[in-house]
């Protein structure tokens, strides 16, 4: 797929001032001035304007109102010369948006890469929100300029907000070192047990074979005390914590290790099919209820989890499903959508097609331990590191969590996605179109 973007460019009297030279210097450069309207017809083109009723540092905020029109789209632009090809450069603005419902989507900051005649080389990168201060959202981006680059063209955009306003300010681009890297060892076991009477010590002398291999975080499968037995949920249920997570967090601490565990939680009335997160020091970190539940585990009494949560940890922000909840794609997009970056799956069935499916759509590594499905190690292109459904046997795989996987015609989804995710057409319409 190829995709084109045409710019008209409108100059804001007033606010194109005269700033001298835009090559970009060593370090860090005020981008105050020189900035130029923009919109991709001039039937969208949203109010531009500077306020200097609301601003952080600079005289005037650039200004972009939806000004009525639920189509508008575009607003302020500048190009910056004296880019070099391979060189890294970081982005910062800070904007304050007023009446702007999805602001994640509506409002963008975005680095579009030009050649030395103006025109578009690799694909543009979109900025991130970072942080909060005072009503100011910091937006920032770090990325490699590509080759045949010589200038960028910075965009503040505000996207189909008729009733919206957004402010920008403390505008900056700077050369920058690249991101660091952020390797991290992920593994999984594939064990499947049969008539043990002592599910979890099998498991446990697992996770002591794999910790041969120095892993900082290891999936184990789905109710790891049911499988392979006859037994009913609620005759395995217990608290979290409870005793298997104090036996499961005496080999995470032992192997300085994280693990993840599926088991069968008893919370009052209420059984869930629930895995925990047991960090380095053998606590219990986190937890979650798996959410979508097959007829099968609805029939035997379990409750349905009602939240996606995100866990950090001292490498980055992971998430966690449960087997059925790959058959859905809201589990895993809820959980990118919160920003995590691996997401560890126990299973006890699915498809190994489904997995692939969610961490290619989602950007983000998935790593499965499963029993009639593969245990599998997947990266955000899709592509399957590790996989097996043979019994005992275990995987480590050293992945860099800082990787981009850029697409040549799309670029680097994992920031576009977060900018062009649609979580309001699951709302039903209030009228149709």
């Amino acid at each position: 797929m190829r995709l084109g973007r045409s710019i008209l460019l409108v100059t804001v009297l007033g606010h194109a001032l005269a700033g001298g030279s835009d090559a970009l210097p060593a370090t860090r450069m005020d981008l105050g001035s020189n900035w130029v309207a923009c919109a991709p017809r001039a039937e969208l083109q949203p109010r531009c304007f500077p306020d200097p009723s609301r601003h952080l540092s600079s005289p005037a905020a650039l200004a972009i109102s939806g000004d009525g029109n639920p189509q508008e789209y575009g607003g302020w632009s500048r190009v910056v010369p004296g880019i070099l090809p391979g060189h890294s450069y970081q982005l910062t603005a800070h904007f304050h948006a007023d009446s702007v419902a999805d602001v994640g989507r509506q409002v963008v900051a975005r680095l579009d890469w030009l050649d030395s005649g103006g025109n578009r080389v690799g694909q543009p990168d979109y900025a991130c929100e970072t942080g909060q201060s005072g009503g100011w959202t910091a937006s920032s981006l770090n990325a490699p300029a590509p080759e045949g680059s010589s200038s960028v063209r910075i965009e503040l955009l505000l996207a189909w907000a008729p009733k919206g306003t957004v402010w920008w300010d403390d505008i900056a681009l700077e050369a920058s070192q690249p991101p660091l890297d952020r390797w991290v060892r992920i593994g999984t076991l594939s064990f499947h047990p049969r008539n043990d009477p002592d599910n979890l010590g099998h498991w446990i002398r697992a996770v002591d074979e794999i910790a041969a291999e120095k892993p900082d975080i290891v999936c184990l499968g789905e109710e790891l005390l049911d499988e392979g037995n006859s037994k009913a949920y609620s005759d395995t249920a217990e608290p979290i914590p409870g005793p298997s997570t104090a036996r499961l967090g005496e080999a995470a601490r032992r192997h300085n290790m994280y693990l993840v565990a599926g088991l069968i939680e008893r919370d009052g009335r209420a059984i869930y099919n629930t895995s925990v997160l047991i960090d380095r020091r053998g606590r219990v970190a986190g937890k979650y209820r798996k959410v979508y539940l097959p007829r099968e585990e609805i029939e035997g009494g379990i409750t349905p989890g009602s939240a996606c949560p995100v866990f950090e940890t001292d490498f980055g922000r992971i998430g966690i499903m449960v087997c059925w909840d790959a058959e859905y794609i809201e589990p895993a997009r809820a959980l990118a959508y919160q920003g995590a970056e691996v997401i560890l799956v126990p299973a006890a069935g699915g498809y190994l097609d489904l997995l692939k499916a969610r961490a290619l759509e989602n950007h983000l590594f998935v790593v499965s331990s499963g029993y009639d499905v593969e245990s599998a190690i997947i990266d955000p292109n899709g592509s399957v590191l590790f996989s097996t459904k043979a019994s005992p046997d275990h995987k480590v795989v050293r992945v860099n969590l800082a990787q981009r996987f850029v697409d040549p015609w799309l670029g680097d989804m994992r920031a576009r996605f977060h900018k062009e995710i649609r979580p309001d057409i699951y709302l039903p319409s209030r009228k149709p179109e």
